[in-house]
């Protein structure tokens, strides 16, 4: 069934993540950050890879075959708070944890849920004067493969 990312989709942020197949548990997702309803955009969050030309002498044709992955430039823009710094100071340039997007909800046992082991490489706040709600945008790099489509767990 077709769905639309907003009012489904989740976004926390943990602190840390005992399992070393980044499989959290509930109380490590209990203990995080859920800032789902503070984000007004997303970009990257997805890996890419570099694909490796593989020319020989049989064909004119060019055929590849897959070689480096590599995460893509990953972001979170917030809606900037008038009084708390959460953002300023939980996601602070050098923070690292984990990025855990819930693609298809929350809910015990769905699955869909992507982490992605980050570091915090840049929080910007983003001044203009145009007529829309004040911005900062923080920058991640991915350090570490990410894990997708992981069951959310039920206890």
């Amino acid at each position: 069934m077709r769905f639309n990312r907003k009012g489904i989709t989740k976004v926390h942020y943990l602190p840390t993540i005992a399992s070393p197949a980044l499989l959290p548990t509930t109380a490590e997702i209990t203990a995080g950050t859920d800032y789902t309803q503070q984000i007004n955009a997303i970009e990257g969050w997805s890996l890419e890879n570099s694909p490796i030309e593989t020319p020989d002498m049989a064909s004119t044709f060019v055929s590849k075959i897959g070689g480096d992955d590599s995460a893509a430039d990953s972001s979170l823009t917030f809606y900037e708070d008038s009084a708390l710094d959460d953002i300023e100071t939980d996601l602070a340039k050098g923070t690292s944890g984990y990025i855990v997007i819930f693609s298809k909800g929350k809910a015990p046992s769905a699955k869909g849920m992507d982490v992605f082991p980050v570091t915090v490489v840049s929080n910007s706040k983003a001044y203009t004067a145009d007529n829309e709600a004040a911005k900062i945008t923080v920058q991640f790099t991915i350090t570490a493969r990410p894990v997708f489509n992981q069951t959310v767990p039920s206890t």
